[in-house]
């Protein structure tokens, strides 16, 4: 996970210099100027810049220059005992608490760094990563945690070979923290369970339906009244030539990329996310039936991706990212979006968690690169 900064930490290689600039330019100015001038306020600026981003050494050492700087001013100009005292006792004191808002900083920290490793060891444990092949198709996932806090999100995905051919889920709980934890390890747990033994992906999703909102009757953490989870299964079946059936429970929509760029998203028909689906009659026939060629890959993510926002608050949009672009597998293609989305938003707001799924091409023939 990334830890944020102040964007005025975030000039990169400059930054450390500009406590130096202040007191270089203090003293430059203080040369040509009237002896009763001492631009001071320079000189405490210094550490404090330095003491919230940059080591302790070094605040240390930016504020123990400011003060002997203001020091053989005040001996060069001969001022009052007073004001030299005054001036000279305030810089050094504004240095000292500099060091203690660095070290207050560090320890904050540490402690966040700490929060969110065990965020993450939490995220692994209760979404394990999928193998790489499930089947002959190849399979590879992302997590990038959002900036905005340290909370276990709900995101989700799992990945199955069955008797009935591969199957995938990828999902988002509503909310985050213990809660949605708690639904994410029940819908993982239910599909497990169902994935195997349940020949048709409405029978699937029809399963996950009653697992939560049962649990959500026996779990006080789990809202009985808002309690959701957007969701989308697929089923890559056995049969020749390869399908890909996709059922859509509120989720956003997954993107098919063709072999030569074309990209576009698999519609379907609208559903109630799972939680949900006593309120509206199912859909007849919710299950749509693309090909899916050699060299094709499917992209599915939460949405964290297709929400982000730019600076001018356009939303970031895979398919128009994705068009004309080709990958040798999976992994190329969730890293570059990944890489997009952050590139894109101001902040991530939102967890991304992304589950791209390829029909390698018969080997021998141009478009295979290998696993």
């Amino acid at each position: 996970m990334r830890t944020g900064t102040p964007w005025w930490a975030g000039g990169g290689a400059w930054y450390p210099w500009l406590p130096l600039v202040l007191i270089v330019v203090a003293t430059g100015a203080n040369l040509l100027t009237p002896p009763r001038l001492t631009l001071t306020p320079l000189y405490v600026a210094a550490p404090m810049l330095a003491a919230p981003v940059l080591s302790l050494y070094v605040t240390a050492l930016y504020g123990a220059l400011a003060t002997a700087s203001v020091s053989a001013q005040m001996l060069a100009r001969e001022p009052t005992v007073g004001e030299a005292v005054v001036k000279v006792t305030t810089v050094a004191t504004i240095s000292a608490l500099a060091v203690v808002v660095n070290r207050i900083v560090a320890r904050r920290d540490r402690r966040l760094a700490s929060v969110r490793e065990v965020a993450e060891a939490v995220q692994r444990a209760v979404v394990p990563e999928p193998p790489d092949r499930a089947g002959l198709l190849r399979v590879a996932t992302r997590y990038q945690a959002a900036q905005r806090d340290t909370l276990i999100g709900g995101d989700l995905y799992a990945v199955r070979e069955t008797p009935f051919g591969v199957r995938l889920l990828v999902g988002d709980v509503r909310g985050k923290g213990l809660a949605a934890t708690e639904a994410v390890a029940v819908l993982l747990g239910a599909f497990r369970e169902v994935a195997d033994r349940e020949p048709e992906l409405v029978g699937v999703a029809d399963y996950l339906e009653t697992a939560l909102v049962r649990e959500r009757e026996h779990r006080a953490s789990l809202d009985p009244m808002e309690g959701f989870t957007t969701a989308v299964l697929v089923e890559v079946p056995r049969e020749r030539p390869v399908r890909v059936r996709v059922l859509n429970r509120g989720h956003p929509q997954p993107v098919l990329l063709a072999p030569d760029g074309e990209a576009r998203y698999l519609e379907s028909e609208p559903a109630l996310p799972l939680g949900l689906g006593e309120l509206l009659p199912a859909p007849a026939d919710p299950v749509r039936t693309t090909p899916f060629p050699p060299g094709s890959h499917l992209l599915l993510y939460t949405d964290g991706v297709s929400e982000a926002r730019d600076e001018d608050g356009v939303f970031y949009d895979p398919v128009e990212k994705l068009r004309g672009r080709s990958f040798p597998g999976p992994t190329p293609l969730v890293d570059l979006v990944v890489a997009d989305v952050v590139a894109h938003s101001v902040r991530l707001n939102d967890d991304l968690a992304l589950l791209a799924l390829n029909h390698p091409e018969p080997r021998g023939t141009p478009g295979d690169h290998g696993a």
